[in-house]
């Protein structure tokens, strides 16, 4: 049995932009749906969400038959938790608040096996194929694509040397956080940080590496999109159907 190839990390390679959709329910019927929507990857969020490695497992299975790209966001920086995901069968993973540069070696090393890093090794997991692919702890990291994500002043402050880390595929902007570190929980959309936003893609840019984003604003989005970023998350899952069904709703009771 072959390892499976990361679709997502090839195209970001070939600098091709890829469209995605933040998932934060953990129902394979779901996540299954979306899988056909036509983006080019989903990301399942064990930060916010009410997901861990238990229920993510099962959304990756119920994927993995669709061409779409799977991405998943742990609850932190935790070698342990990383190492679950991984072992379940992730092979894109996007690590929040990743603050300076030691903070996104700590990541790299994570995801990779000795002697470039500390992943535990695990023989019959979903990741090995429960143990039919051969040469896996050998080739598994070609595959894994390790994204960092920078919210706070003191990353912006590191950035290029976060981009310079090996090992780090690519650098996502968060918004919202990242209003708050600078002053404007109250208003993420606050012309401070759209402009440090937009300073941070170019530089991202600048460094060679492939920069992402999300934002509910599809006119931030676009804006952003014009700037470099090349995997750009355009909606949410529940913001979808909380948006829809409300809708539904005014529409018949006017």
């Amino acid at each position: 049995m072959d390892l499976r190839r990361n679709a997502f990390k090839a195209a970001l390679q070939r600098g091709e932009r890829q469209i995605g959709l933040w998932c934060s329910m953990a129902d394979t019927n779901v996540a299954e749906m979306l899988a056909g929507c036509g983006y080019d990857w989903l990301l399942f969020d064990a930060e916010h969400a009410p997901l861990d490695p238990l229920s993510v497992m099962p959304l990756l299975q119920a994927v993995a038959p669709y061409p779409v790209s799977p991405i998943v966001r742990p609850s932190s920086l935790n070698p342990a938790e990383i190492k679950k995901l991984l072992d379940c069968g992730a092979q894109s993973l996007l690590i929040p608040y990743v603050r300076d540069a030691e903070e996104a070696k700590l990541a790299a090393a994570a995801v990779a096996y000795p002697p470039h890093g500390f992943r535990g090794v695990a023989g019959i997991t979903r990741a090995t194929g429960y143990g039919a692919v051969k040469g896996y702890a050998a080739a598994a990291r070609e595959d894994i694509c390790l994204l960092v994500q920078i919210e706070t002043k003191s990353a912006l402050d590191d950035l290029e040397a976060i981009c310079a880390v090996d090992g780090v595929d690519g650098v996502f902007i968060g918004p919202a956080d990242l209003a708050a570190s600078l002053g404007y929980a109250h208003d993420p959309s606050h012309p401070d940080v759209k402009a440090a936003v937009a300073d941070a893609i170019k530089r991202i840019v600048a460094c060679g590496k492939p920069a992402g984003f999300l934002s509910l604003n599809d006119e931030w989005n676009r804006e952003v999109d014009a700037l470099g970023s090349l995997f750009t998350a355009v909606d949410v899952d529940m913001a979808i159907l909380r948006n829809g069904a409300a809708a539904r709703a005014a529409a018949w009771k006017k």
